[in-house]
């Protein structure tokens, strides 16, 4: 009988969550299973991933074959890690304290790496909603100066009357004779 890992669909339309389960291969997607390994929700936002990796890594080393979408699964997990470094344990290439503390490593950096992506995604969606409301305060500002434009009266201009250049050295020849006598009278 052909054991299979892969994804059995459930929840309504348009909102799938899926059981990651172990089935045999000739019955049908949501059909009979064996046994239910855990859940894959990729509604949300990071996709939530709730599985029992133990379980898993045994059903791998009797020879279950995950789907492609189950194996990505299982790989993000660290499951196939786990089964790879225990088939070594196996065989004898390492001890089961050395795949251990490799493991632990893998999922110490796996959590570094969780954490960067959460903090930039955060500060990605800040970044986003900060320029929504840049571009909002400025379409704001435009309307509200064409709203003052068109409330205000136009002003006025006073045409100054123009003054020809005769008109003008007249003026300074008539300052100029005026300027000695205001000076002698003082």
């Amino acid at each position: 009988m052909a054991v299979k890992i892969r994804l059995a669909r459930r929840g309504r339309k348009k909102k799938a969550i899926y059981d990651i389960v172990v089935a045999d291969a000739r019955a049908p997607r949501d059909g009979r299973f064996i046994e239910k390994l855990g859940i894959y929700n990729p509604g949300s936002n990071p996709a939530s991933i709730v599985l029992e990796s133990d379980k898993a890594v045994d059903w791998l080393l009797k020879g279950a074959q995950p789907t492609d979408t189950a194996r990505s699964i299982l790989q993000h997990e660290g499951v196939m890690l786990k089964k790879h470094l225990q088939v070594g344990v196996n065989k004898g290439a390492i001890t089961q304290e050395v795949a251990d503390a490799r493991f632990e490593d893998w999922k110490g950096s796996k959590e570094g790496r969780k954490a960067n992506a959460a903090d930039n995604l955060s500060q990605k969606k800040d970044a986003e909603k900060q320029a929504k409301l840049d571009a909002e305060r400025k379409v704001n500002q435009d309307r509200a100066d064409a709203i003052a434009k068109k409330n205000t009266p136009p002003a006025e201009e006073v045409a100054e009357p123009e003054v020809s250049e005769e008109v003008i050295d007249a003026a300074e020849t008539d300052a100029a004779a005026d300027a000695p006598a205001e000076e002698s009278a003082e």
